[in-house]
């Protein structure tokens, strides 16, 4: 028996927000002071840095447990099982679910137990817990499956990560137009015809790094100083992804015994183009080779940021043809490999 994955699903927004939509935006400095060039100008420099023209919001009736529900729909579906017999629901997010209008994050009960009311799973044996590990949560929900399958505990998991971050950015800060909104899910399980899980690898690294991604209040001082929005230290994340997730994702491949060349696909967190494309580089640098063409999918471009929820749905696109010239096939090796608040970094070499 083999512990892979047998079923995809995603749900992406259905609105779409360009660059352009941002050139009435008032853009501020961390400090409070104005940018000294015009929005078009600071929209230019961003869409040649983050590779990102557009992005999508969710609809104001949906929120982050909504759209985990209608992903999850769909892999259970893809996937031919029963829900009843799913054996845990693993939902990676990191800000709950943030009405419409609203700022405060609600977790009770968990998104994880909301997914499962959705579903009307009546098995009580089937547990839901939430899990937040910055962007590689959903890696770490599988891997965490993973271990539950291999040690006999389940047989059947639902992995999530779904996210909306458009509820919880400042609007005068420029880094609010790397965020998006979106879910994926996956079903995992033991099964001889599925794929196989070779290696993984997991970090935390906290002593300096711990607050590169943080809870911080508006650039705007006339905003309300109570209300909270998602704040980065750019450069320093660069810097670290680009030193720390090459050579994770090196010492997992070795792990897996699976020599460089047999690599067919790298599904990365769609953080940043030009960061996600110096990760992949310095990657096949280890080996003295160059970054093959067409290695790493990307739909960045047209979707942004989503967290957690970009390697899934990125996966499922790729599996549906939805990504232009980009495919998976049986027996192929592919790389997943996230890094993100914690600073927490993963890998993992999966055969499909």
């Amino acid at each position: 028996m083999q512990i892979g994955i047998t079923g995809t699903g995603s749900y992406i927004p259905k609105l779409v927000v360009e660059n352009q939509d941002f050139e009435k935006s008032t853009f501020l400095n961390a400090d409070g002071s104005t940018f000294k060039h015009e929005n078009p100008v600071i929209i230019q420099k961003f869409k040649a840095i983050t590779g990102i023209g557009e992005r999508r919001y969710v609809e104001d009736n949906l929120n982050t447990s909504d759209i985990a529900f209608l992903a999850a729909e769909k892999a259970i579906a893809d996937a031919g099982i029963d829900k009843e017999k799913l054996d845990y629901i693993i939902l990676a997010h990191n800000f709950g679910d943030v009405t419409h209008g609203q700022s405060q994050s609600d977790t009770l009960p968990s998104l994880a137990t909301r997914v499962k009311h959705h579903l009307r799973i009546k098995n009580p044996k089937c547990v839901a817990y939430d899990l937040l590990f910055g962007c590689p949560g959903w890696i770490e929900g599988v891997i965490q499956a993973n271990a539950f399958i291999k040690s006999g505990i389940a047989k059947k998991c639902l992995v999530i990560g779904a996210e909306t971050l458009s509820r919880i950015v400042d609007p005068f800060d420029r880094d609010s137009m790397i965020y998006s909104d979106g879910a994926g899910a996956t079903v995992i399980e033991s099964k001889n015809d599925a794929g196989q899980i070779l290696a993984h690898a997991s970090a935390t690294h906290s002593f300096e790094e711990g607050y590169y991604l943080f809870y911080g209040k508006s650039y705007s001082s006339a905003s309300d100083e109570h209300t909270k929005y998602i704040k980065m230290y750019g450069r320093k994340i660069y810097e670290f992804a680009v030193t720390h997730v090459p050579q994770a994702m090196h010492d997992c491949l070795t792990e897996s015994g699976v020599a460089i060349q047999e690599v067919k696909k790298i599904f990365i967190h769609q953080a940043n183009e030009k960061m996600d494309e110096a990760i992949v580089k310095r990657f096949y640098g280890l080996y003295d080779m160059e970054m093959p063409e067409g290695i790493m999918p990307m739909n960045i471009g047209k979707l942004g940021n989503s967290s957690v929820a970009t390697i899934p749905t990125l996966l499922d696109m790729v599996r549906n043809g939805q990504v232009e010239n980009q495919q998976v096939q049986k027996g192929d090796v592919i790389i997943f490999a996230s890094v993100g608040a914690g600073m927490n970094i993963n890998a993992v070499v999966y055969k499909v």
